[in-house]
């Protein structure tokens, strides 16, 4: 595997991919004194900034590695939903896939940072499930996208409500009749929802969560490994890759498994690696690559944005480079 040919080749796919959308917004400044008002600090603001997230952080992921994302999703007829519109502008991101509604507001997370600390952390979602209305656009949508040719579908939950049952069945089934790959990033609600994909991408505190297990995993992998298998035996997946931590990842396919441990790094911030990890995947899914050899660049790639501060995209060059040093050495 030559990494400059491997790398080229994610230049040439295109990957529709669906999921709630957000903004997510900073503001920045230093503290120097406590409120008098109440116990609390005041931060003289000098800097703020938007920057798209959910599963629009996973489009940017793929922009940055060079392929086409063509992201499917709905947003609030609001402020909010013109700041994505006019962020999507910016990174010259298609919107063809994004449809506007009146009902919903545009999900928007805004992280208070003072003298680099994050204090606090306001929401504004949505998280009620899509009308009817809303659930027949965007199955339209989705239709049009995939007939148009696409190389891989990214599920990308976060429990907004934009993943109907009704959602994810018929994306799942357009996919497959067209043997397009499928890769899920999941959340607890609709776990089990995701019959016949590809890849299914869960953390470990997710896959506890959705099988309503509790095991620790360096002294019970055979539980873990249990999980695993009562996992496909309800989804019937092909590869399950799970994303372990400190403890690195864990990929099965078929009868075939792999503990990938995790590389040293200097974490600043974990916002943001499962949307790069499973960017990362899926586009060395799209080139043909075994699963083990997915699972140790996608875990590479997940380390190297934890070394950033705040939910930022890959360095394509970076993890050029570290392909190159650790999977190809």
């Amino acid at each position: 595997m030559n990494v400059e040919d491997l790398f080229e080749q994610f230049t040439q796919k295109r990957v529709l991919v669906l999921g709630d959308v957000m903004v997510d917004a900073y503001l920045r400044g230093k503290v120097s004194r406590v409120s008098p008002e109440a116990p609390v600090p005041i931060i003289n603001l000098e800097k703020s900034e938007d920057r798209l997230g959910g599963a629009a952080n996973v489009a940017l992921n793929l922009l940055a590695l060079g392929a086409e994302p063509i992201l499917c999703a709905i947003v609030g007829k609001d402020s909010g939903g013109k700041k994505f519109f006019n962020l999507l502008d910016n990174r010259a991101l298609s919107t063809e896939g994004i449809i506007e509604s009146t009902d919903r507001n545009t999900t928007t997370k805004t992280r208070v940072i003072g003298n680099n600390q994050h204090l606090l952390r306001i929401d504004e979602e949505e998280t009620t499930a899509l009308n009817a209305d809303e659930e027949k656009a965007l199955l339209q949508k989705l239709e049009e996208i995939i007939r148009q040719g696409v190389d891989a579908v990214i599920i990308e939950d976060y429990n907004k409500g934009l993943l109907t049952p009704v959602v994810i069945e018929k994306v799942i089934e357009l996919a497959n009749s067209r043997d397009i790959i499928v890769t899920v990033d999941p959340k607890k609600d609709n776990f089990f929802a995701y019959k016949n994909v590809t890849l299914f991408k869960p953390n470990l505190k997710e896959l506890k969560e959705g099988l309503n297990l509790e095991f620790d995993l360096v002294e019970d992998q055979d539980k873990f490994e249990e999980a695993i298998e009562k996992l496909e035996s309800i989804i019937d997946n092909k590869i399950s890759f799970v994303t372990l931590s400190e403890h690195g990842v864990f990929v099965k396919e078929g009868d075939e498994k792999a503990y990938i441990p995790a590389h040293i790094r200097n974490i600043a911030d974990v916002s943001g690696a499962g949307d790069t990890v499973i960017s990362v995947a899926t586009l060395c899914m799209t080139v043909g690559l075994s699963a083990k050899e997915v699972a140790e660049i996608a875990n590479l790639s997940g380390g190297l944005v934890c070394e950033m501060s705040g939910v930022v995209p890959i360095d394509k060059h970076q993890l050029m480079h570290e392909v190159q040093k650790v999977v190809l050495a």
